[in-house]
């Protein structure tokens, strides 16, 4: 039976994804508007905030595919959604819906040599989409978003085997800002 990971080890565990974020965001110049989270309050947000972000996140388990009326909100001058689309159905009405005029994402990349997570036990935890680049440029162009920035980041190897050491030097996350075109 697998044990419930604490927060503080998820934490440890995504540390590097983290501060990558947080990095990417540096320059974009949000800290003086509100931000809408796509996501429950977690470890990363609690981090933007204490850099300074103003962060609203949406409830938990919100179903995104089915109620997004959250993002028609124009009080918001951002919107970040990180680790969130891959587990949408379709993410497409809810970036075509969205109010705010800048958006910024991280995905995670579609990896030749490792299928798309799928956690049998947890219907919320189940990646429907890996992306390629390409792939999420052509969702972003179509719901009217234009990339202003982008960066793809790798993994960690915190693990022994091909996988953990293939990740080391293969991009695992795609982060990007886009402005409402």
């Amino acid at each position: 039976m697998k044990e419930i990971e604490t927060s503080k080890e998820y934490e440890h565990r995504h540390a590097r994804r983290f501060n990558k974020t947080v990095e990417f965001m540096e320059d974009l110049d949000l800290k003086s508007m509100k931000i809408l989270n796509l996501g429950p309050d977690n470890p990363l947000t609690d981090q933007l905030v204490r850099n300074g972000y103003s962060i609203t996140n949406t409830e938990v388990n919100l179903d995104l595919d089915l109620d997004y009326e959250v993002v028609k909100d124009p009080s918001y001058g951002a919107v970040v959604a990180f680790e969130i689309f891959e587990h949408m159905v379709s993410p497409f009405p809810l970036l075509k819906a969205i109010a705010a005029d800048k958006l910024v994402i991280s995905v995670p990349l579609s990896l030749w040599f490792a299928k798309a997570y799928w956690n049998e036990n947890d219907p919320y935890d189940r990646h429907y989409h890996e992306f390629e680049p390409r792939q999420l440029k052509m969702l972003l162009n179509k719901a009217n978003w234009k990339i202003v920035k982008e960066e793809k980041v790798n993994g960690h190897g915190l693990k022994f085997g091909i996988r953990p050491i293939l990740r080391l030097f293969t991009p695992r996350h795609y982060f990007v800002y886009c402005e409402r075109m």
